[in-house]
C-alpha cells in the first residue's frame, strides 16, 4: 500500500511539475511575442514619422521653394542627417550649403517684388515639386528608408504646402488689412523655423 501511494504522489508530483513548466514556456513565450510586437510597432510608429517629416519639409518648400533644401543641405552639412555613402550626399557638402542657401536668400528678396510670378503658377509649382522631393528624400534616405517614399510625400507637401501658404497668406493680408510685405515677413520666419526644426527631429 505504502508503495502505491508512493508512486501515486510521485506521479502527482511529475504532473504538476509537468504542468509548471508548461506554463512557463507558454508565458515566455507570450512574452517574446508581445515584445516582438512592441518592436514592429516601433518600426511601423517610427516609419510614419519619417514620411510624415519628409511630407512636412515638402510643406516648407511650398512656402519657400529653396528654403526647405538650404536647411536639408545644411542639416546634411552639420550631420544632423546622415546622408552618407548614398547617392544624395552631396547635399552635405559646402558647395551644395553655399548654392542653396544663396538662392534661398535670393528667393526669400524676389518674394516680396511686386512682379514676381504667383507660387500657384506652373513654374512656381514645379519648383516647389522638385525641391520637395529632393528635400523630402533626404529626409527619408537619413533614416534608412527608401528615397522614393521621401520624395513622393516631399513633392506632395511642396504642392500642398504652396496652395496653403497662398490661401493663408491673401488671407490674412485682407483680413489684418496690412501690407503684403508683412506677411510675407511672417511667413519667412515660419518656412526657417519650421525647415530647421524638422530637419534637427532625427
Amino acid at each position: 500500500m505504502k508503495t502505491r501511494k508512493h508512486r501515486m504522489l510521485a506521479k502527482e508530483g511529475c504532473t504538476a511539475k509537468f504542468r509548471q513548466r508548461t506554463l512557463s514556456t507558454f508565458f515566455f513565450l507570450l512574452l517574446l511575442d508581445t515584445t516582438g510586437h512592441r518592436g514592429y510597432m516601433f518600426d511601423l510608429m517610427n516609419t510614419s514619422f519619417v514620411l510624415f517629416l519628409a511630407f512636412a519639409i515638402g510643406m516648407v518648400s511650398g512656402m519657400r521653394s529653396l528654403t526647405a533644401p538650404a536647411v536639408t543641405a545644411w542639416a546634411a552639412h552639420r550631420s544632423w542627417l546622415n546622408l552618407a555613402g548614398t547617392r544624395l550626399a552631396f547635399m552635405g557638402t559646402t558647395a551644395a550649403v553655399a548654392i542653396f542657401a544663396v538662392f534661398a536668400v535670393v528667393e526669400l528678396i524676389t518674394d516680396k517684388l511686386p512682379r514676381t510670378p504667383s507660387r500657384t503658377a506652373p513654374a512656381g509649382l514645379i519648383a516647389r515639386f522638385i525641391c520637395g522631393a529632393l528635400s523630402g528624400a533626404c529626409v527619408g534616405v537619413s533614416t534608412g528608408q527608401t528615397a522614393v517614399y521621401g520624395a513622393i510625400l516631399g513633392a506632395a507637401g511642396g504642392i500642398a504646402g504652396a496652395f496653403a501658404g497662398y490661401r493663408w497668406r491673401t488671407g490674412l493680408v485682407k483680413a489684418l488689412r496690412v501690407p503684403d510685405f508683412v506677411i510675407a515677413l511672417v511667413e519667412d520666419a515660419i518656412a526657417i523655423c519650421a525647415g530647421l526644426f524638422i530637419v534637427s527631429r532625427h
